[in-house]
């Protein structure tokens, strides 16, 4: 794992003149969601009547710094690497689905946000800001121009934790006299970020799956922006150096998959909590964990997530290593990603779907966190990224065709 050069120390409470050893930003932020963890496996009832995530919580993680994992130093931010952060991204999600959903879409948007003009980007995360923002990358705005900027009216949906946010994201198409402008044969668009109070709310979010998460639709309805304030959020250049001035699409992925990696382990340590208590079935001669079936079964579904999570590190851990180089490809390494993305929702779903088989009758109840799995595990499977028709270009550049953007084709 690549190690961060930004270090906690802190004093020992009961000796103020020894300094204890020093302790990595990103084991300190670990053990501070391991801390947190029982909350929310206790608050999930509650996250999922309210439709969203509470907002003592995400006011939670913003102090313990998780907003500005990513963000460079220069910014306030502890300036991790991706490899680093996915373990967070893991144990939130194996609290609760839909709190690891809308922490993971925080720390992505710090790294889509280096697109925005460093004026925007400056404002954003000011002073060590520890903002959250969320934002929908489907073009579902209109933006028609007008003098020095666009006047933008849309309504965009799956706007994850849009209420806990301080700024929203979204992504229009650019019209001049009316009419789409077009740019390679394809409609110009251009991503505008706002102050959360600028946007409206509409609650629309009745799901089946990470019912937590707040994707509900936001509105905007003749916003006037500054052209100097509206970029290309996903292939527009970078205004801060580093790593991240290269591609940042295949770590979007990777952060994706990092919650199914997290709501399956969630799901074996349930069903390792339920058979330890001594389940038996229905007319079974032994208790669940002393059957050798079960042990088969249970056995198998450890080795796929083990493997999910294993091609998941490798692979951030690769790209991590070329970004820093500056060899990170947009194409061929962001298929890569998501064709490891696809087979890794797909190990993860089948995983829980495993647990959940293996645990009898009572987990159909919705008070059973193995119910809760299964519905989160599939609603997070049917996001884009994490679609199986991806294989067909990473198989395509595995045989030597050149390499094209996964998403446009081009």
């Amino acid at each position: 794992m690549v190690t961060t050069q930004v270090q906690f120390a802190r004093q020992d409470a009961n000796r103020p003149t020894k300094q204890q050893p020093v302790v990595p930003e990103a084991a300190r932020l670990l053990a501070s969601i391991q801390d947190l963890a029982p909350e929310l496996a206790a608050r999930a009832s509650e996250i999922e009547s309210a439709r969203r995530v509470p907002v003592d919580i995400t006011d939670r993680l913003r102090h313990m710094g998780f907003f500005r994992t990513l963000l460079p130093r220069s910014n306030g931010g502890l300036e991790l690497s991706v490899p680093e952060v996915l373990p967070l991204i893991e144990a939130l999600s194996a609290a609760d689905g839909s709190v690891g959903w809308v922490a993971g879409i925080g720390m992505t948007a710090q790294m889509l946000c280096t697109r925005a003009p460093r004026e925007v980007f400056d404002t954003m995360f000011k002073d060590g800001a520890d903002a959250l923002v969320v934002g929908v990358g489907t073009p579902a705005g209109r933006g028609e121009a007008v003098n020095g900027g666009y006047r933008v009216s849309g309504r965009w949906p799956f706007a994850s934790g849009c209420q806990n946010a301080q700024w929203i994201a979204g992504h229009f198409v650019v019209h001049k006299d009316g009419a789409p402008v077009m740019s390679g044969g394809r409609p110009l668009t251009r991503f505008a970020v706002l102050p959360a109070e600028r946007w409206r709310i509409e609650e629309t979010w009745q799901a089946v799956g990470l019912t937590g998460s707040g994707s509900h639709h936001v509105i905007l309805d003749n916003v006037t922006v500054p052209e100097a304030e509206c970029f290309d959020l996903i292939n527009g250049p970078s205004c801060v150096p580093g790593p991240f001035a290269g591609a940042v699409m295949p770590f979007v992925a990777s952060l994706h998959a990092a919650v199914a990696v997290g709501i399956s382990t969630g799901a074996i340590a349930d069903l390792v909590a339920m058979v330890g208590g001594g389940r038996r079935q229905l007319f079974a001669p032994a208790d669940l964990r002393d059957s050798p079936v079960f042990q088969h079964e249970f056995g198998r579904l450890d080795a796929g997530l083990r493997a999910a999570r294993a091609l998941l590190q490798v692979q951030a851990e690769s790209q991590w290593h070329r970004a820093m180089a500056g060899a990170l490809d947009s194409k061929a390494d962001f298929a890569q990603s998501l064709q490891g993305n696809a087979w890794i929702h797909a190990t993860c779903s089948d995983v829980v779907s495993g647990c959940y088989a293996l645990g009898g009758s009572s987990v159909v109840f919705n008070a059973s966190p193995l119910q809760r799995r299964l519905r989160d595990v599939h609603a997070a499977r049917q996001h884009v990224f994490a679609q199986e028709r991806f294989y067909a270009r990473a198989g395509a550049n595995a045989l030597g065709f050149p390499p094209v953007d996964p998403i446009s084709g081009q």
